[in-house]
């Protein structure tokens, strides 16, 4: 998303996963109860007893390391002394050194107690015995944490589990997503643009034929994450994980089919191309590496299209720094790849698991160490506009703040954030809302074991490369281009993949039952 609170978006874009924001707590305080083993061990109000001092390492991603780390850090360290009798060392790892960090610090002895987990490769790490099973834990020292993800709907801790175990818990944040566009709101008043008639895909062709015809130097509509079509095709399709293999309507009585193989598919296709050959969308829209954000930033693209939540008007409006307005034309769904792409999970390296699981419950029920993970320190790098606004203090701002983070999206329940001036004040009652309300897919809870068919998976992927993004883009025609895809795929082995894909869903079906 953006470079503030829930940037979730952008996250999705460097680590190529899904995008990600969640409900109101209105104390702010703990929810959980004592465990009766250790004097509060699970209440974020309660004092340390007589636990013994302990240190605990934390480890997760960030776009950069913020200067003034090391002032959160022992803020942190005094709120957590007095509730846990614990210190955290926080150590941040850049995206781009993200997977091999993670794999060096998990593979030997260093220690490690809670790291973010998900980002794609969840089944993998659990498979290699990477996390500790935490369903004990929870009961004893993480009743806040089931608390808070109850509220909302249990359904979304218990998409975590793998073979009926729980090995993380989701952040609170946008657990479910609608689909839309997002355009220049100035330029959607200059033309008299109704966006009240936009419905769908095929609306936008009279709007973009407007902004081609007026705004020559201007790009209609820009690709969002690899493509046109990357994030939207999740609107019709659960994508189980890798896409090789979907349920149409989020559905289909759980029967796995090709996607592209869909007249669903064929559809959007045509649209894409049908834009292309119009000229809404860039000529080196295939290859071109620039972002949407910064398309619009530039002046260079007038809108894209993508998954949505409450509040993106104003977060799209401030990463592009223009002033946007979003039309949803998709309702909202759950898929499990939107719980599982970013959690928390107490590693098998931890040297203390049941302090790790207490640090982990604050991070669901205490809202001072939500604000200084999500902010830093009041007064330094925020201040507060009323009980619940914040802004940056005078002579701070995005470019010069020593503690920018903004990734509340990622640190336990962003529901106990403060919110940020500018965005409407009951943006987390929306957000609690939204998730709630929303579709949930009949495969919720189901992940997918690719090792069976790892094999099959690279040579599709390989062959996915060739034609996806061209086909996504408009860029070749779907008339020949698509049947040449399907008949590459299904030699590369796509419908083994969708075989073993069915047959892990009949097995977890069962299960479930």
């Amino acid at each position: 998303m953006k470079q503030r609170r829930y940037a979730a978006k952008t996250v999705i874009m460097i680590v190529m996963v899904f995008a990600l924001l969640v409900s109101a707590c209105s104390g702010g305080g703990s929810n959980s109860a004592n465990t009766g083993n250790e004097p509060d061990a699970g209440n974020g109000d309660g004092g340390s007893g007589d636990l013994k001092p302990v240190e605990l390492v934390m480890v997760f991603p960030v776009g950069g390391e913020p200067k003034d780390l090391k002032l959160v850090s022992d803020e942190i360290n005094k709120l957590t002394k007095e509730k846990i009798n614990a210190t955290v060392k926080l150590i941040p790892i850049g995206f781009g050194a993200w997977a091999q960090q993670k794999t060096l610090m998990m593979s030997g002895n260093e220690q490690v107690d809670l790291i973010v987990s998900g980002l794609n490769t969840y089944s993998q790490d659990v498979a290699k015995g990477q996390f500790l099973e935490l369903d004990s834990y929870l009961e004893q020292q993480g009743q806040g944490i089931k608390e808070a993800l109850d509220s909302l709907d249990p359904a979304f801790l218990n998409a975590t589990r793998i073979d009926g175990k729980i090995y993380a818990v989701p952040s609170i944040r946008d657990l479910a997503a609608d689909y839309g566009i997002t355009m220049r709101r100035d330029l959607v008043e200059k033309y008299n643009i109704d966006t009240s008639a936009i419905k769908s895909l095929d609306d936008l062709d009279a709007v973009f034929k407007v902004i081609k015809d007026n705004e020559p130097e201007m790009i209609p509509t820009v690709k969002y994450g690899t493509s046109i079509l990357d994030i939207y095709v999740q609107t019709f399709f659960d994508v189980l994980g890798d896409g090789f293999g979907v349920l149409p309507g989020h559905d289909n009585g759980l029967k796995v089919v090709n996607m592209y193989e869909t007249p669903e598919y064929a559809a959007l296709l045509n649209t894409v191309r049908r834009w292309n050959e119009a000229g809404y969308v860039a000529k080196d829209a295939a290859t071109s590496t620039e972002t949407q954000y910064n398309m619009v930033k530039s002046g260079k693209a007038f809108s894209f299209i993508s998954h949505m939540k409450p509040g993106i008007e104003t977060q799209e409006s401030r990463t592009t720094g223009k002033d946007m307005v979003s039309v949803h034309f998709r309702p909202p769904v759950t898929m499990t790849s939107n719980i599982i792409s970013i959690m928390w999970s107490v590693a098998r390296n931890s040297k203390d698991p049941d302090r790790a699981m207490m640090l982990l419950n604050l991070m669901y029920t205490d809202k001072d160490l939500i604000n200084l993970l999500d902010y830093g320190i009041e007064g330094k790098h925020y201040e507060k506009v009323s009980d619940n606004i914040i802004d940056y203090p005078q002579g701070v701002d995005a470019t010069n703040s020593g503690y920018n983070l903004q990734m509340g999206w990622m640190f336990g329940n962003q529901s106990l954030s403060y919110i940020w001036n500018g965005d409407d004040p009951e943006l987390w009652n929306q957000l609690a809302d939204f998730n709630r309300s929303a579709t949930k897919s009949k495969a919720l809870g189901f992940t997918f074991n690719a090792d069976a068919v790892k094999t099959e998976i690279a040579a599709v992927t390989n062959v996915q490369n060739q034609y996806k993004v061209a086909l996504e883009t408009g860029m070749i025609d779907p008339a020949s281009k698509l049947p040449e895809f399907i008949k590459q795929l299904k030699s590369a082995g796509i419908d083994k993949i969708v075989a073993e894909k069915q047959k892990q869903l009949d097995a977890w079906a069962a299960a479930s039952k």
